[in-house]
C-alpha cells in the first residue's frame, strides 16, 4: 500500500514538474503579448528587474512579472539591466526582452517636444523627422484620437513636452503614444497633490490654464504669479483676457502684430469676450506650469504687465495697474 502511495506521489510530482516545464516552454519562447507595436517603455536609473517586471506586466507587455524575473535570477542577470529608453516590436520572446535589458540596446534617435508648442508644430516635427515612419499624422483629429485612447477634448496639449529616445524606423504613433502617457501620469499626479479650494473641476480644466500660463511667461520665476493671477480672476469671476488665447484663436490669421480689433472679435478661445476658461489647451504646457497651476502662491494680484525685458510687472489694483501700463506699454491686460 505504501509502495502504491510513493508510486502515486512520483507520478504526480513527475505531472506537476511536466506541466512547469511546458509552462516555463511556453513563456520563454513564445513572443509576448505586447499592447501595441512597436511598444516603448523607459528604464529609469537605479530600477530593479523586479520593479520593471511589474511594471512592464501591467502595460500588458508581459503574461507575468516572475517569467522575466525567474529567467534573469536563473541566467544570474537580475542586477544587470541598464537604464534607458526602449522599443520592442512585434515577435520579441522573453529571452530576447532581457538580453536588450542587460546590453543597454537602448534607442538612439531623438525628438524633442517643446514647452509651449501646438500640436500644429508637433505634427510639422514629426512628419519632418526622416527617422520617424508617418502612420497616424494624416489622420483626422477624431480618428487619432479614438487611435490614442483620448476622450473629450481636443488633441492640443495633449502630450508631455520633453526629448524622447528612439529607434530608427519608429512610427509617429509609438511617439505620441509615449508622450500621451507621460502627460496623463504627470497630471494626474499634479492634480492628487493640488492645493484646496482651486476654481478648477476637472484635471483637464487645469490642463486648459497650465498651457495659458506656458504661453504668458517669459521668465521662469513669474510662472508662480501669473498662476496665481489667473486663479485669482476665475475666483472672482474677472475674465482671463490673456492675449495668447487671442491668437491661438485667430489661428493663421495672425500675422504677429495683435491689434485691439483682434481683442474685440469673438472666438471660442478669445479670453477677452467670454468669460471662464477657452475649451481646449493652447499649447503643450511644461512641467512646472501644471505644478504652478495645481498649486499657486496666495497673493492679491490680479493683474500682470510685460516689462519688454521678459520680466512682468504685478499689481493687485487696477489703478496701479494702468500705471504700470503707461510706465511699459500701451496697451495691456
Amino acid at each position: 500500500m505504501l509502495a502504491r502511495l510513493v508510486r502515486i506521489a512520483a507520478l504526480v510530482v513527475a505531472a506537476f514538474a511536466v506541466a512547469g516545464g511546458v509552462l516555463a516552454w511556453r513563456a520563454y519562447t513564445q513572443p509576448l503579448p505586447l499592447p501595441n507595436a512597436p511598444f516603448a517603455f523607459d528604464v529609469p536609473a537605479g530600477s530593479s528587474l523586479s520593479a520593471v517586471a511589474r511594471e512592464l506586466a501591467a502595460a500588458g507587455a508581459l503574461r507575468e512579472p516572475w517569467s522575466l524575473i525567474a529567467l534573469a535570477r536563473w541566467r544570474g542577470a537580475d542586477r544587470a539591466i541598464k537604464a534607458g529608453s526602449y522599443e520592442v516590436d512585434t515577435g520579441i520572446t522573453l529571452p530576447q526582452l532581457l538580453a536588450k535589458l542587460t546590453q543597454g540596446d537602448v534607442t538612439q534617435k531623438t525628438v524633442v517636444f517643446v514647452e509651449g508648442a501646438t500640436f500644429a508644430d508637433v505634427r510639422r516635427l514629426l512628419r519632418a523627422n526622416p527617422d520617424v515612419k508617418n502612420t497616424v499624422l494624416d489622420l483626422p483629429d477624431a480618428e487619432l484620437m479614438a487611435r490614442l485612447d483620448m476622450t473629450g477634448g481636443s488633441l492640443e496639449g495633449r502630450f508631455f513636452p520633453d526629448t524622447y529616445f528612439f529607434a530608427a524606423g519608429s512610427t509617429d504613433f509609438a511617439l505620441l503614444n509615449r508622450a500621451r502617457r507621460a502627460l496623463d501620469a504627470r497630471l494626474a499626479a499634479a492634480w492628487e497633490h493640488r492645493a484646496t479650494d482651486l476654481p478648477l473641476r476637472t484635471p483637464y480644466e487645469a490642463l486648459i490654464l497650465a498651457s495659458i500660463v506656458e504661453k504668458e511667461t517669459g521668465r521662469a520665476a513669474d510662472r508662480p504669479l501669473i498662476a496665481s493671477v489667473f486663479v485669482n480672476r476665475l475666483r472672482r469671476g474677472m475674465r482671463l483676457q490673456t492675449d495668447p488665447t487671442v491668437i491661438y484663436g485667430m489661428g493663421t490669421a495672425f500675422d504677429g502684430d495683435l491689434k485691439r480689433r483682434d481683442l474685440e472679435t469673438d472666438t471660442p478661445w478669445n479670453t477677452y469676450t467670454r468669460d471662464g476658461l477657452p475649451p481646449t489647451p493652447i499649447a503643450l504646457p511644461s512641467q512646472a506650469s501644471l505644478d504652478a497651476v495645481l498649486n499657486p502662491p496666495v497673493t492679491g494680484y490680479l493683474y500682470f504687465v510685460a516689462r519688454g525685458d521678459g520680466t512682468s510687472k504685478f499689481s493687485a489694483t487696477l489703478p496701479e495697474h494702468n500705471r504700470a501700463v503707461s510706465q511699459f506699454q500701451k496697451g495691456g491686460r
